[in-house]
């Protein structure tokens, strides 16, 4: 795991978008004063959760908002984000079980924005996460939140003025046991918690116990009554089943009647409307003898037209052939013919041709008669057989008529009838509706049980021979018993025996269940208690050990910083006082709060002590500035060095080193580079020319920070 990238934006100097690469094991960011180099480290600070605006020389958030420039406009906000190489995948975020979990990134990505209200937002990898998993976050990978691993100018010797308690604190921060000071904090609420659930449920049983002895003495009280529930419930098994089976087989012979009467209803449907086509069929005859009728008659007509024709033509034919047959007269004028010879022959031709066409005419009306004649005989037959035919059919509607009448009798008969199965269905519907009524209040008064009615035997059927009357009796009996017996519960208070037996039940659970519950409690108590003292316990071991090694680098960088002498740091014993402490009682039968005295000890602490070569100074208030800026050096280069941290800032911890020293520094921080990755804020070039990378930071014309990298080959020829 290493540090990647550092991006700052509208972040106090830095207006805009500016962004750092650490390739190198150490990068130095140099920069006249007033330049905003100092920023870059208090970036760093922010992005890591640092709390505390004084240590960023604000004083609240809105302070570290790009404030604008003639040429810039004010930020609305400032965002620093912090990228880290995760491949290995070292870094763990607790989860809900106090478990931590690797976290599956390549590249952690921890940012934090500021806005001009005071809002900060802290974000992970894109999610918005709190304060508290970011520093869980990174204890995981060494990087507390004492800041140990960021040392700036001014604040070099902080351990050395710090109490031994905090001197501590610093060391564990060092050590890595801040994660586990995390889980005792977090223990310590949960057992904190604990013992107020414990408070609470033991609060709650208290509360109940009245009602769960009332509860108690009712359901005795109904204890009683389970000799008479259990007579109620044989009569209610005997009562209902025969009941079903009734309701059952009535159900079933109404559905078959009713079945059985529209069957026939639709037969005699069919019957009705047959007889009605049958009369039609007899209508359409008597229109056929109607239409025979009317055309004999025109026939006739036709007939006596030819007849008074034909008169007329014979007797023409007649007078012309009379004329004829009288003397010398002429048939046509009267004229004598010996007085018109000539023209007495010309006009009996004619005449004689004007008969001729008269029989003709006489002879086609004969024909005409003959033909009609024929046609008036035939149809005449016709209309004989359509008579004899429509008397037939009277006769045959006159008893389809009476065949009707009965179809019709029979189909009233059926409609009653299947009235009649209607409101047998209507009463047998009630009483059904009354059935499932008497199973509900069964229930109601002796539970589920009543539902086994249905396993009863075929012995309890009810009689198929005339046995319905009988039936009836004994169920009207058997209702009757019921019900004594329903007044009696009642009577009794036992009506509502099943909410009774329900409510003490529930009610004892739950007794039950906070004596379970208190008992989880006090083994969680003791759980926490327990691994409380075995996180103590591992912390004061680790923190032993941790000692020895630190003291071991600290002998060897103070050694080499003053040229000899000795450093070490020493576990300081505790002390003990007294102190009167609340104990919450774990029983529930004891409600009365002790407060022993006991002794409690204090946590151990840390003194430093140290010892110059060729002089008699052993105290740290003794030392002079420049050797307690050496002293805090080497100790906080030992610490980092037992559990390296991935990564080191030092803020021109180098400012007071003489050339001898700064040789002596730059050496110090080639060994640690072996171990983290190293940001050096400096104005020393010794130190610059220890840096793969110099990043130089300037303010530009539009009075934002800017920044500049020169390589290592260009930031050698700068140191020189």
């Amino acid at each position: 795991m290493r540090l990647k990238t550092l991006e700052l934006n509208g972040f106090k100097s830095f207006a805009q978008k500016t962004v750092l690469e650490f390739d190198e094991a150490i990068v130095a960011v140099v920069g006249p004063n007033g330049s905003g180099k100092s920023n870059v480290v208090e970036a760093i600070r922010y992005v890591l959760g640092e709390q505390s605006m004084k240590s960023m020389r604000g004083k609240s958030g809105s302070d570290l908002i790009f404030k604008g420039s003639k040429t810039l406009p004010k930020a609305s906000k400032a965002s620093v984000a912090i990228y880290f190489d995760n491949s290995d995948k070292i870094f763990k975020l607790g989860g809900s079980d106090g478990e931590n979990i690797n976290l599956n990134y390549e590249t952690i990505a921890i940012s934090r924005e500021v806005f001009s209200d005071d809002l900060n937002k802290y974000i992970l990898n894109g999610s918005e996460v709190r304060l508290k998993d970011i520093h869980n976050l990174l204890a995981s990978v060494n990087i507390g939140s004492s800041g140990h691993h960021i040392i700036s100018q001014g604040e070099a010797d902080r351990i050395l003025n710090a109490n031994i308690t905090l001197r501590r604190e610093m060391v564990e921060d060092a050590l890595g046991l801040k994660i586990y000071q995390y889980k005792i904090k977090d223990s310590a609420r949960k057992l904190e918690r604990t013992e107020e659930n414990m408070k609470e449920a033991t609060l709650l049983r208290r509360e109940n116990a009245p009602h769960l002895n009332f509860l108690r003495k009712q359901v005795e009280k109904f204890e009683k009554g389970k000799a008479m529930q259990a007579e109620l419930l044989a009569l209610y098994r005997e009562y209902l089943y025969k009941e079903s089976v009734f309701l059952e087989k009535e159900k079933e012979n109404l559905k078959g009647e009713k079945e059985k009467i529209g069957h026939e209803l639709k037969i005699l449907a069919g019957k009705i409307s047959y007889s009605g086509g049958e009369s039609q069929k007899g209508n359409k005859k008597i229109e056929e003898l109607r239409t025979a009728e009317k055309k004999i008659n025109e026939i006739q007509g036709q007939r006596g037209e030819l007849e008074r024709k034909l008169g007329r033509i014979e007797g023409m034919i007649e007078a012309k052939e009379s004329r004829f047959r009288i003397g010398n007269i002429c048939p046509t004028c009267g004229r004598e013919l010996r007085d018109i010879k000539n023209d007495g022959l010309e006009t009996a031709a004619n005449s004689e041709k004007e008969v001729a066409e008269l029989k003709n005419s006489q002879a086609s009306i004969l024909a005409e008669m003959t033909r009609i004649g024929s046609e008036e005989k035939s149809l005449a037959g016709a209309i004989e057989k359509l008579k004899e035919d429509l008397n037939k059919e009277a006769e045959a509607l006159r008893d389809l008529e009476r065949e009707k009448f009965t179809y019709r009798v029979r189909h009233q008969e059926l409609t009653s009838a299947l009235e009649l199965v209607n409101i047998k269905e209507t009463n047998l519907k009630a009483r059904m509706e009354n059935f499932a009524n008497e199973i509900k209040e069964g229930v109601a008064l002796v539970g589920q049980d009543i539902l086994s009615y249905k396993n009863q035997s075929a012995d309890a059927l009810l009689p198929q021979d005339g046995g319905s009357k009988a039936s009836a009796t004994t169920q009207e009996e058997l209702k009757k018993k019921i019900d004594r017996i329903k007044i009696k519960l009642e009577d009794a208070g036992l009506g509502s025996g099943a909410e009774i037996m329900k409510e003490y039940k529930e009610t004892s659970e739950r007794d039950a269940f906070l004596e379970r519950e208190l008992d989880d409690l006090a083994k969680s108590l003791e759980a926490l208690k327990k691994l409380i003292a075995d996180l103590k316990e591992k912390i004061d071991q680790e923190f032993k050990e941790g000692v020895k090694k630190i003291n071991v680098e600290f002998q060897e960088f103070f050694s080499l910083m003053f040229g000899g002498g000795t450093g070490a740091l020493s576990i300081v014993l505790p002390k003990k006082k007294n102190r009167r402490e609340k104990v919450e009682p774990l029983e529930s039968a004891r409600f009365d709060f002790e407060e022993p005295e006991e002794d409690v000890p204090e946590e151990e602490g840390i003194e430093i002590n140290v010892s110059l070569p060729h002089k008699k100074v052993k105290e740290l208030h003794a030392l002079s500035g420049g050797e307690r800026s050496l002293t805090s050096i080497a100790l906080l280069f030992a610490m980092s060095q037992v559990n390296p941290p991935p990564f080191l800032v030092l803020d021109e911890t180098d400012a007071a080193l003489d050339e001898a020293n700064s040789r002596k520094y730059g050496d110090m921080l080639e060994k640690l580079s072996k171990h983290s990755e190293l940001i050096v804020v400096t104005h020393n070039r010794e130190t610059m020319s220890r840096a793969g990378v110099l990043y130089g930071v300037t303010v530009g014309s539009n009075g934002a920070s800017k920044l500049l990298s020169v390589k290592f080959e260009e930031a050698t020829q700068i140191a020189k």
